[in-house]
């Protein structure tokens, strides 16, 4: 606790990482105060009527808006359109030759994929603020008798894309202007702002049932899924590289290296795609089911079941596959090998060039196996835990997957940004003493 009042204290003498905090938790304050701001033409009891509680694909998104999807709020779809957007243009990056140019033209190139991402995003916005309306209408009367469809319709599916446009607009200030990612911090804001709500609705449920030391038993397994998800994020395979030559003076050391000098292979290179990408299709089978009028009992109503083991099999499977493939989209041995042979460095006992490109890929090809293994582990959790622990799917669902797992990259990611302008300002955040390190040195006279 004292070292992290000292680091507090250390973060607000530094004026520039104490303003840029500020603007983070400002802006991120407006987007919460977007998330009560309804919808003209809702009847808000008569929609929380009609979908409290909802879980699913509609749940999960509740989730990631903080809770503006059920509520109709102006940023009911919030980031999700520009986060399918950005996805789309990355996939596009792999597949299409223009895409590939944009992303080796550097800051011009980065600025074009930007404006397409934009554009895209709006398009997006477009089409699944749509669908959003029309499943409003769906709800028996949550929309007003007296508003015509006509003018429902356009004007809010104008507001939905503005107030998309808005989260992105605030997104890209974050990132220039505040600390972190800031369309990450987004969606971390959202999942957040559920969190609490959802430990008390589970400490009520256990404390009414009189089974207080489940909860505690639960808590504590929600802290070892926590810490299992930091080491997933965290972990990485070392890969020692030397140097072929040093000048120093007039000598020249040949394969001088230090214990600094390696590539880091991550454990887990994809992130959350992976649970993303087979999240999207596990979303299919409970069509089907829907369409098929399914009871739950037959094959496709246990597969729209997140809780079933048939569903967890499959989603398992293919968040285990999905690993390997996006690890391979975005894990380029070549291009490392080439790196390290530009920078006269090559990896003890292997050759440059296609050697290295090889060993690069065997070690990530076996790295990606436990790391896939335990993504897969961790998507599952949330099924398993609401089938055995407990029935609150909004306390279930942050025992693992996306959620999860985008909570803790992103904490990391911007307390790391924060040490780094620490450091840059001259304190030692590996201990820090309340003030700056010693900078100046005596120095010899230069004859």
């Amino acid at each position: 606790m004292n070292a992290l009042i000292q680091k507090l204290r250390a973060i607000y003498d530094i004026e520039v990482l104490r303003k840029r905090i500020l603007i983070t938790v400002g802006f991120l304050a407006v987007y919460r105060f977007g998330s009560f701001v309804i919808l003209p033409g809702i009847d808000t009891a008569a929609l929380e009527a009609a979908v409290g509680g909802t879980g699913g694909l509609m749940g999960m998104l509740d989730m990631f808006t903080g809770g503006s999807f059920f509520k109709a709020a102006v940023f009911a779809l919030g980031i999700m359109p520009y986060i399918s957007a950005s996805i789309i243009v990355q996939l596009l990056g792999f597949a299409v030759p223009y895409f590939q140019k944009l992303q080796k033209d550097g800051e011009n190139g980065q600025r074009k994929s930007n404006q397409i991402t934009r554009i895209i995003t709006i398009a997006i916005t477009i089409v699944q603020g749509s669908a959003y309306l029309t499943y409003l209408n769906s709800q028996q009367g949550v929309i007003l008798a007296e508003i015509p469809p006509t003018v429902f319709w356009l004007a809010n599916i104008i507001i939905l894309t503005a107030g998309t446009v808005f989260c992105m607009w605030l997104g890209e200030r974050i990132t220039d202007k505040g600390v972190g990612n800031g369309i990450s911090l987004l969606i971390t804001a959202g999942i957040i702002a559920a969190l609490p709500g959802a430990f008390v609705q589970e400490f009520q449920i256990k404390l009414g049932s009189g089974q207080l030391i489940i909860f505690i038993v639960e808590m504590a397994l929600f802290v070892g899924v926590v810490m299992a998800s930091v080491a997933l994020v965290q972990a990485v395979r070392k890969i020692k590289i030397q140097f072929a030559k040093h000048m120093i003076g007039k000598s020249n050391l040949s394969g001088l290296g230090t214990d600094r000098d390696y590539l880091p292979i991550k454990l887990n290179a994809a992130g959350v795609m992976p649970i993303i990408f087979a999240q999207a299709l596990m979303f299919v089978p409970g069509a089907i089911a829907t369409g098929l009028g399914s009871d739950g009992t037959g094959f496709w109503g246990k597969m729209a079941d997140f809780t079933s083991l048939p569903y967890n099999v499959v989603f398992f499977i293919l968040v285990v596959v999905f690993t390997y493939v996006y690890t391979a989209l975005i894990v380029n041995p070549q291009q490392y090998a080439d790196h390290l042979k530009r920078q006269n460095a090559f990896i003890p006992g292997v050759k440059q060039g296609n050697d290295t490109a090889e060993y690069i890929d065997d070690v990530t090809t076996l790295v990606t196996l436990p790391g896939s293994i335990a993504l897969g582990f961790i998507s599952i959790i949330p099924g398993i835990a609401a089938a055995t622990i407990t029935s609150n799917y909004a306390f279930a669902i942050f025992y693992g997957g996306t959620s999860l797992l985008i909570l803790v990259a992103v904490v990391l990611d911007t307390i790391q940004q924060i040490d780094s302008h620490m450091s840059m300002h001259g304190y030692d955040v590996r201990k820090i003493k309340g003030r700056k390190r010693t900078t100046e040195t005596k120095t010899d006279s230069v004859l």
